[in-house]
């Protein structure tokens, strides 16, 4: 199975960090309220990273990488995988 990493940028700017086999189900999810509790008073916005070609092990560790990161640290990663896309 292809897990995937994502990071959905949230209505107060905030960045959260998940793991799933399917991100737009999950982003539904998020939105909806039955997703994380982080969600409880802010607005998921839109996913604005995705790192495929996971299992669940490599994406768990790689997940918890990203959480470790300082915000400038994660808008960097986020911006250097747009401009990869240019």
């Amino acid at each position: 199975m292809n897990w995937q990493v994502y990071i959905i940028l949230c209505s107060d700017r905030s960045l959260y960090t998940g793991i799933t086999t399917d991100v737009e189900r999950r982003l539904a999810q998020h939105a909806a309220g039955t997703g994380a509790k982080y969600f409880r008073g802010r607005t998921p916005e839109r996913v604005v990273y995705r790192e495929g070609g996971h299992t669940r092990s490599s994406a768990s560790r790689r997940e918890y990488e990203i959480k470790r990161l300082c915000p400038r640290d994660k808008r960097r990663l986020i911006d250097a995988a747009h401009e990869g896309q240019s």
